[in-house]
């Protein structure tokens, strides 16, 4: 038997954009259905693994009220929680992995009973119905409407139906846009079609995307032996090495020459980049003495990037395999640093790291779901360009200003490598605005992004792709979504009317939405 629903807005995919839009939509008193691929909402936070990655002034500005209220409340549920120092517990900043890459570098089990007491009043009043474990698999359009989604509840095969009057895309891939026929883009852009600078020569190449990397999490205990069953693609990955690479991928000098980081290590070592404080998660010295036998980290490192093929955009079986591929690559970097790493005492291998399943989820420690750098793109009425943000191009005027700024954010244009064999890169960015033209699509009329699958391009993807940014897309998505609800307009009029954008905007700012930055250099 099918199950239908019925709501104001549909919120597909519930992950850091998704719950920023239903928290908005739901405050603005509208009933929402939000669904999510895996059990965990929280996206990059949770089921991906990826500690937040955020700009140098986040404490102070540069976030949404609501974005800066998830991270206060996850301090506060560590202090509340947890046995910690008396300096941890003083601290207003408080980090609790004191990650070199982060922050708040936290728990993913922290961030998940966050996320879920943030939305829990909404769900109890009956304003948000959360459905886990279901993906979409078809669209009923009528022209340029969407009028329902169907998905499909993964453990069981059931079938289920949400009609809704505006449906939010917050799919980690942009699944939702070839579901409804929505104009897209994938890859990487034609320098000729965009004009940026760092655009590819010749034609676009649309499969050239941004590698996945599959996390997992890590505790290290000396003495012990905790190595897992050799994968079956260890041999491959033992010896790979690309050509754009200095060495072999499970190295610890995978990375050219000229990189700022000349040489990594697993943990602290003189001259050296440790890997095991970048995503770490608990630093246990800020912990009661006995509350961790260990640090806890996360593995999001050069070495387990996968780029030998996409994983949307091709046939299923193709998808499988490199899901699988991106796993084994893991696995076989976990196999290495237990077996074969070359320590600093001349010996090989740290047998005592030990996969922490618990802290993800799942059996084998690895993520619930693979980090997606680079998802598909509506084709929309503005698209963000390297020349509306690079200092190269803009000098000292800052990025460019929108006029119909629904937002902030700030992070250099960071590419890894891609599906197409190329290195990525890592060059400087201004602290951008992101304007409403990017949230709407050329055609579609009730359709929003919500996260990753804006109108950027594969380089301006590289800095609007982080944990603040797509919290505030999904944020305006879900408010302007209500806002048109509301007040019976659509997204387009609300763009193109002074007034209508300037009432629209005033109700961002209510909420505690940044529109526009201090003066500031480039990053």
């Amino acid at each position: 038997m099918n199950r239908q629903y019925g709501c104001d807005i549909a919120v597909i995919g519930g992950g850091i954009g998704g719950c920023a839009a239903a928290l908005a939509a739901a405050e603005a008193g509208m009933r929402i259905v939000l669904t999510e691929q895996t059990d965990w909402i929280g996206g990059q936070f949770t089921s991906q693994a990826v500690p937040a990655d955020e700009h140098r002034w986040i404490e102070q500005f540069g976030s949404t009220r609501k974005y800066r209220e998830f991270r206060n409340r996850v301090r506060g549920y560590y202090k509340a929680n947890y046995p910690l120092t008396a300096e941890a517990l003083r601290c207003d900043r408080f980090n609790p992995g004191t990650a070199s890459v982060s922050r708040l570098s936290c728990d993913p089990r922290v961030a998940l009973s966050v996320l879920q007491d943030m939305l829990a009043s909404h769900i109890h009043a009956g304003r948000i119905t959360l459905l886990l474990n279901v993906r979409p698999t078809a669209a009923d359009t009528d022209g340029d409407t969407v009028r329902s989604v169907t998905l499909e509840h993964t453990p069981s095969g059931e079938r289920i139906v949400v009609e809704a009057r505006y449906v939010l895309d917050a799919t980690e891939c942009g699944d939702l846009l070839p579901l409804t026929g929505t104009e897209y883009v994938t890859g990487a852009e034609s320098r000729r079609d965009t004009g940026e600078p760092h655009a590819l020569d010749g034609d676009p190449e649309p499969l050239d995307i941004q590698s996945v990397t599959w996390c997992f999490a890590l505790d290290y205990r000396e003495g012990e032996d905790h190595t897992i069953e050799k994968p079956a693609a260890y041999e491959f990955w033992r010896s790979y090495q690309a050509p754009f690479q200095r060495d072999r991928m499970f190295s610890w000098t995978p990375l050219k020459t000229n990189e700022a980081v000349k040489r990594f290590s697993l943990f602290p070592e003189a001259g050296a980049f440790s890997l095991w404080d970048y995503r770490r998660v608990a630093d246990r010295s800020q912990f009661a003495p006995g509350t961790f036998d260990s640090d806890l980290t996360l593995v999001n490192w050069p070495q387990n990037d996968y780029w030998l093929g996409s994983v949307y955009e091709v046939p299923e079986e193709e998808r499988r395999r490199h899901l699988e591929g991106a796993k084994q690559l893991s696995l076989s970097l976990l196999y290495w640093l237990q077996t074969e790493a070359p320590r600093p005492d001349g010996g090989n291998g740290y047998p005592g790291l030990r996969p922490r399943g618990d802290v993800t989820g799942t059996a084998d420690g690895l993520a619930k779901a693979p980090y997606i750098r680079e998802s598909r793109r509506i084709r929309a009425e503005f698209t963000v360009k390297e020349q509306h943000i690079s200092p190269e191009v803009r000098g000292a005027d800052g990025a460019e200003p929108f006029h119909d700024s629904v937002g902030i954010g700030s992070y250099r244009i960071d590419l890894h490598p891609t599906t197409g064999g190329r290195e990525g890169f890592y060059i400087p960015s201004l602290p951008f605005q992101i304007p409403l033209g990017s949230l709407i699509p050329v055609r579609m009329d009730n359709l929003l992004p919500a996260c990753k699958n804006i109108g950027v391009t594969h380089l301006t993807n590289g800095c609007y792709r982080l944990h603040p940014v797509e919290w505030n897309i999904g944020e305006a998505a879900g408010a302007l979504a209500a806002y048109c609800l509301h007040w019976g307009v659509s997204p387009r009029q609300v763009r193109r009317d002074p007034a209508r954008l300037a009432d629209f905007q005033n109700t961002l700012v209510q909420r505690g939405v940044e529109l526009a930055w201090p003066v500031m250099g480039p990053v």
